[in-house]
């Protein structure tokens, strides 16, 4: 009765903490961006978006090899939470490790194995989109045309960071699965591991003043040489031979 009572208790409490973190994480990123690391991210990945768009021929190869290793952090770890889901799948379903299963909702083994699986499939789904995101943009980002446009590149800084956010996410869910998995020992050390992770989650998350000014200085700098080699002649796609000679002509004659 009273382990029972420990369970309703401590878990529910180490769950609050988490979603207690979580909650002043998104308020905070959302008013005062800079000083998260979210934030901060967020804002070099525009700038780079701006560095890269400003001459996509002389840095396109470098832009897709960016892009590629994201892609193969978030397959990573999608396929870290495919398997791990797909082996609580096997090990529940073997006879040696079958139990009472006569009330699913009373069955606290149950119960946490169903968490477990839940958090890795979010962690999966989550990684999926962001490699979904990633590709799209590893199409936009090196396309010739109307790279001059404000709005075009400011999509693509959107599609750029929610492809991160996403990641982020996954990542937020294979966190949340450390307390679930210590929760199979009992209601306190998940209580206890679900304040120690939101309390190192604060550090990785924040940042410091020192940090806030060298990204406002890089970025006020960073963002006045990506206007300055921003060009303003379209680039037109190899569908109109005409009007593309028509434009080179134009160049070469103000040229000469």
């Amino acid at each position: 009765m009273v382990n029972e009572h420990l369970e309703y208790v401590f878990v529910a409490l180490g769950l609050l903490v988490f979603l207690l973190y979580h909650m002043w994480l998104l308020f905070t990123i959302l008013g005062e961006p800079r000083r998260t690391i979210i934030g901060l991210n967020a804002e070099s990945r525009h700038q780079w978006v701006y560095a890269m768009m400003s001459d996509p021929f002389k840095n396109g190869v470098l832009a897709v090899q960016t892009i590629r290793n994201n892609i193969m952090a978030s397959t990573l770890l999608a396929t870290t939470a495919i398997t791990l889901s797909s082996l609580i799948g096997i090990v529940t379903s073997n006879p040696w490790s079958s139990d009472d299963t006569s009330s699913i909702l009373d069955n606290t083994r149950t119960i946490k194995r169903i968490s477990i699986t839940i958090c890795f499939l979010v962690a999966f789904l989550c990684n999926i989109q962001s490699i979904r995101c990633y590709c799209h943009v590893s199409f936009l980002i090196t396309a010739p045309t109307l790279r001059d446009k404000e709005a075009y590149m400011e999509y693509i800084g959107k599609v750029m960071n929610r492809a991160s956010y996403s990641w982020s996410l996954g990542l937020r869910a294979f966190y949340l699965s450390f307390p679930l998995f210590l929760w199979i020992y009992g209601p306190i050390p998940m209580f206890a591991c679900s304040c120690l992770t939101s309390f190192g989650l604060y550090f990785l998350d924040t940042t410091a003043r020192i940090t806030r000014d060298l990204h406002t200085n890089s970025f006020t700098k960073e963002s006045n040489d990506v206007e300055s080699a921003v060009e303003t002649d379209y680039h037109l796609l190899a569908g109109n031979d005409l009007a593309q000679n028509a434009a080179l002509d134009n160049v070469s004659i103000q040229i000469a």
